[in-house]
C-alpha cells in the first residue's frame, strides 16, 4: 500500500507539474511568507526560484519569540528579504514583559532593524483559540501601540474575530498614522469595508482559488485596486493547480492572475497596483 501512494502520488504531481509557473514580465513583491518554515528545498533555493519567477522583494514575518531574531538573520543573508517582528495570536499566552522588551529591543537596534518593514504578525484568532482570548487581546493592543510608538505599519491576523478586531482597531486606528494590512484575508464584509474605511489594506492569496472561498472573492470585489496586496503566507494555502504541495513565493503568479479574473481588469492593471501599494505601505 505504501509504494502504491507514493506512486499516486508521483503522478498527481507529474500532472501538475504539466502546468508551468508563468514568469510574469511585470516585477511582484511578496507581502506576507514564513521562509523559516519551508522544508521543501533549502533557503537558498526557494530564494532563487522565486527571483526567477520575477518576484523581487520578500517578506518574512515573525510570529513568536523564538523566531523574531530568526526572521531578522533571514533578511540581512538574502538582500531582496525584508522581516517582521511580532507574535501571532497562537502565541498570545507568550507574551509578557520581557518578550515585549525583546521586540522593542530588536526594533531599536540600527544594525537589526534596517530591513524590519513592520510589526507583526498580530491579531486574533478565536477559530483555534491556541491562546486565552483575554491574553490574545492583551498581545494585540500592546504590539499596535508599539507599532505607534516606532511609526510602524501592522500586518494583522484576524480568524472568527471580526468584532473584535474592528474594537480593538477603532480604538488605534487615529494613532495609527501608516495603518498596515489585515493579511490572508478569509473575514466578513463589515470587517472588509471597515478595514478598508480607515485605510487599511487587504491582503490575498492562495485561498482566492479555492473552489469553496467565494466569500473571499466577494471581499476582493468590494476591494479598490489601490488598497491589494499580494501574498502567499507559504507553507501554507498553496493555490490552485499546485494544492497539496509545499507553497512558496513563486507561486503568486497564480494569486495575480486569479484577483485579475475576479476584479475583471488587465493583469498588468493588478501587477501594477499591487507592487506600488506594497512600496507605499512597507517602504522598502
Amino acid at each position: 500500500m505504501k509504494s502504491l501512494d507514493a506512486q499516486e502520488n508521483k503522478n498527481i504531481f507529474m500532472t501538475k507539474a504539466k502546468r508551468e509557473i508563468p514568469i510574469l514580465e511585470l516585477p511582484i513583491i511578496e507581502t506576507h511568507f514564513h521562509l523559516d518554515m519551508l522544508k521543501s528545498m533549502s533557503r537558498e533555493e526557494v530564494v532563487a526560484k522565486t527571483r526567477h519567477h520575477n518576484i523581487v522583494k520578500m517578506i518574512t514575518i515573525s510570529t513568536a519569540e523564538d523566531n523574531l531574531d530568526e526572521v531578522i538573520s533571514i533578511s540581512h543573508q538574502f538582500p531582496e528579504i525584508y522581516c517582521t517582528q511580532g507574535l501571532h495570536p497562537h502565541a498570545g499566552k507568550e507574551w509578557n514583559a520581557e518578550v515585549r522588551e525583546h521586540v522593542i529591543r530588536n526594533l531599536n537596534d540600527k544594525t537589526k532593524n534596517q530591513k524590519i518593514v513592520a510589526v507583526g504578525e498580530i491579531g486574533l484568532d478565536y477559530y483555534y483559540s491556541k491562546s486565552p482570548r483575554e491574553e490574545q487581546l492583551t498581545a494585540f493592543e500592546e504590539q499596535l501601540q508599539i507599532a505607534v510608538d516606532h511609526d510602524l505599519p501592522v500586518v494583522i491576523h484576524s480568524r472568527d474575530a471580526d468584532e473584535d478586531t474592528v474594537a480593538v482597531l477603532k480604538n488605534f486606528s487615529s494613532t495609527l498614522k501608516r495603518k498596515g494590512v489585515i493579511h490572508s484575508f478569509t473575514s466578513g464584509l463589515d470587517l472588509a469595508r471597515f478595514a478598508l474605511s480607515e485605510n487599511f489594506y487587504l491582503g490575498f492569496n492562495g485561498i482566492i482559488t479555492f473552489k469553496n472561498a467565494e466569500n473571499v472573492r466577494d471581499a476582493l470585489r468590494i476591494t479598490p485596486l489601490e488598497k491589494i496586496l499580494l501574498e502567499t503566507d507559504s507553507p501554507f494555502l498553496t493555490p490552485d493547480p499546485f494544492r497539496g504541495f509545499e507553497n512558496a513565493p513563486y507561486y503568486l503568479p497564480f494569486i495575480a492572475q486569479k484577483i485579475a479574473e475576479v476584479k475583471e481588469v488587465a493583469l498588468e492593471t493588478i501587477l501594477k497596483e499591487a507592487y506600488q501599494n506594497s512600496l507605499a505601505l512597507f517602504r522598502f
